[in-house]
């Protein structure tokens, strides 16, 4: 977690001084990317949807750690939203160096029962939420000359996944924007890049049947599932002025599972 210390220790953090939103903030992988952003120096704001009570927990938590946290109830598929969420990060925090897109989800069914409705939900939040925020982050990175952007993507977005078809399209769609809005930003001295995980041991992970569990593993090379805070620290490593010349990439983080 982020301590109060010297200028000298506050000055060693790779992130101090910026500013990041991390949409879908409160579980999973979104926590650890935010608690992970925190600790190395960030500002953090965050999303949220349902989870009132773990956003503010998070909050707390990071605030009495001498950190700086703020959290915005908000629909990522939202274009309204977005636009109220980038334009509050900014008045709150002051500036905005850093945008991670990681709320997602899935509603898995074969094409042929897949409804309407189906379809157009996951798109709408796993694409279409990724999109809104770009959009209202975009022109700010481009008028200040700088900004690091992190899309959530998946393995399954890479090489498809039986019974997912919205859900590898959109996060198929996400690798295509990353790289477009890469070049479209690059002169700017803004990175483009997404993360993909394979199976990563989240609570939802925990949950499913064993059998899912098993097969995910047998494709595992090193014979375990990934953590959040596994992903957390590729998401932190784009952020940082380590990753200056790294752009348009897309980083699997699964343990070799889409080998």
């Amino acid at each position: 977690m982020v301590t109060q210390g010297s200028a000298s220790q506050a000055a060693a953090l790779p992130l101090a001084g910026k500013a990041a939103l991390v949409t879908g903030g409160t579980l999973g992988i979104g926590r650890a990317i935010v608690e992970d952003l925190a600790a190395s120096g960030a500002a953090v704001a965050f999303t949220y949807r349902r989870h009132k009570e773990e956003a503010e927990a998070i909050v707390d938590q990071l605030t009495k750690a001498g950190g700086r946290a703020v959290a915005y109830q908000a629909d990522v598929s939202s274009f309204d939203d977005a636009q109220r969420v980038v334009g509050g990060t900014v008045e709150t925090l002051g500036r905005l160096d850093i945008l991670v897109n990681n709320a997602g989800m899935n509603w898995d069914g074969v094409v042929w029962k897949m409804s309407e409705e189906q379809w157009d939900r996951v798109i709408a939040v796993d694409l279409k939420g990724t999109f809104n925020y770009i959009r209202a982050a975009a022109p700010i990175f481009k008028e200040q000359g700088s900004g690091k952007i992190v899309n959530i993507t998946s393995i399954n977005g890479l090489r498809g996944k039986f019974g997912q078809s919205n859900y590898t399209a959109a996060k198929g769609g996400v690798i295509a924007l990353t790289k477009t809005v890469a070049r479209e930003l690059g002169r700017y001295n803004v990175n483009v890049n997404a993360v993909a995980p394979g199976l990563i041991e989240t609570e939802m992970v925990r949950q499913a049947p064993e059998k899912v569990r098993e097969m995910a593993l047998a494709e595992i090379l090193l014979g375990r599932l990934g953590q959040p805070e596994e992903v957390a620290w590729v998401v932190t490593f784009l952020c940082s002025e380590k990753a200056r010349h790294i752009t348009g990439q897309v980083i699997s983080v699964d343990g070799g599972q889409y080998l």
